[in-house]
């Protein structure tokens, strides 16, 4: 047993967790397209200033991934050869940049500067899938602001026209979850993994993420997401469907923030087929605020959301009752006499307003479903080192919808 131990402890290898951000990699070579073992590279986040370092191996390859969408600045030096530096180069969640360095002979005091840019197609990967951008995210206008509704966008990508209604409570939507219903490649919706920050996020039933009111808050905290839809690394798992691979927003070296609010009103709105003669009401409020800063410049920030929904809806609801002369006793097929003893019963059900037929007829009323969301995000960042980095996030989400039950309605 203990050689067994010993034996399964020298064998260890390192094993690669699933990462949250992106990845740069390449390989730094000569004039003569030799390999430059040794190389410090650095990696300088542009709006941050956080800098990771690494060194080549003996293939002249580097590597350094789990960075944070952005524009990076990209640095090698080695002896003998004058510094190389590549600006402007743009890292998307979950991507991996490949960033190939040729370094010509000269002192360190010299310095290179690259020009063209590295290639837009991603040459390290067969995945396919697409990328949807911070100013997508907010810029775009969302009924909800519901951000994994713009996962529809990519290619492969569509919601399930059949799916049950929220605003129906009985309709049985709770059994597959309250978030957007989504068919990537043609999978189940319940085959698709939602990842935030590296972590799944996907509700109880394996399905979406989703409110009481069916949304997915956080729009001003997303910084971007990738939805792919087929060939994904190993490192993702947990899905036999699609992965929305989505990355919260992180604070700056410069303070910024925002105030938002957003208003739905019945005024604006066209009478559904099955109203009345007026609309029924509705008032929709969703507002917040979000703010970024450092706490210590180049080392430690902060990201802060809020978001809250106040929603009265008015719901139209058809119900069948007894027609007046059913109730008293003068049926189609003729007349019965109404025991005494059911008299008092007959209370319980409304009269009618709306159209006869036979026995029965319409009762049609709008009840208020009334809607409550608080939704917070709170990201911090902190620097150890050029190697060593932590990041943590907090999300907290309340939310309840409360309408009246058949009883009340009917007593209404």
């Amino acid at each position: 047993m203990a050689f067994l131990l010993a034996a399964s402890i020298a064998t260890v290898q390192p094993a690669r967790g699933q990462v949250a951000g992106g990845t740069i990699l390449g390989t730094v070579t000569d004039q003569t397209g030799a390999v430059i073992a040794a190389a410090q590279i650095s990696i300088t986040n542009s709006k941050t200033n956080v800098k990771r370092m690494t060194t080549t191996n003996s293939d002249g390859f580097y590597t350094v991934p789990n960075l944070l969408p952005g524009d990076y600045v990209v640095a090698a030096t080695a002896v003998g050869f004058a510094e190389t530096v590549e600006p402007g180069v743009t890292l998307t969640v979950g991507a991996q940049q490949l960033v190939n360095l040729g370094m010509r002979l000269g002192s360190s005091t010299e310095r290179v500067e690259v020009t063209s840019a590295p290639p837009s197609v991603d040459l390290t990967t067969s995945t396919i899938g697409g990328v949807v951008d911070a100013t997508t995210v907010r810029e775009l206008p969302l009924n909800g602001r519901d951000w994994t509704q713009l996962a529809t966008l990519q290619p492969g990508v569509a919601t399930v026209n059949t799916q049950p209604s929220i605003s129906n409570l009985s309709s049985g939507r709770g059994q597959r979850g309250f978030g957007i219903q989504m068919t990537i490649s043609g999978g189940r919706p319940q085959q698709n993994n939602y990842r935030l920050d590296g972590i799944s996020i996907n509700d109880y039933s394996n399905g979406a993420p989703g409110s009481a009111l069916g949304s997915t808050f956080g729009v001003e905290a997303v910084q971007q997401f990738s939805v792919l839809t087929s060939a994904y690394d190993a490192e993702y798992g947990k899905s036999s469907g699609g992965v929305i691979n989505a990355i919260t927003r992180s604070g700056t070296n410069g303070f910024h923030g925002d105030v938002y609010e957003f208003l739905r009103n019945s005024a604006l709105d066209a009478r559904n087929f099955f109203d009345g003669s007026s609309v029924p009401p509705f008032r929709r409020n969703q507002f917040g605020a979000a703010a970024g800063g450092p706490i210590l410049k180049d080392r430690t920030f902060i990201f802060g959301n809020y978001e809250g929904l106040r929603q009265s809806l008015g719901v139209t609801n058809k119900d069948t009752t007894l027609s007046p002369a059913a109730r008293a006793g003068n049926l189609t097929s003729g007349m019965v006499t109404v025991s005494p003893m059911v008299v008092p019963f007959l209370g319980l059900y409304p009269m009618p307003n709306g159209a006869v037929a036979g026995d029965t007829a319409v009762f049609n009323i709008v009840i208020q479903q009334i809607t409550l969301e608080d939704f917070f995000t709170t990201r911090v960042d902190h620097k150890f080192s050029d190697k060593d980095s932590l990041a943590g996030t907090y999300l907290f989400d309340r939310s309840s919808v409360a309408q009246p039950d058949e009883v009340q309605k009917q007593a209404s």
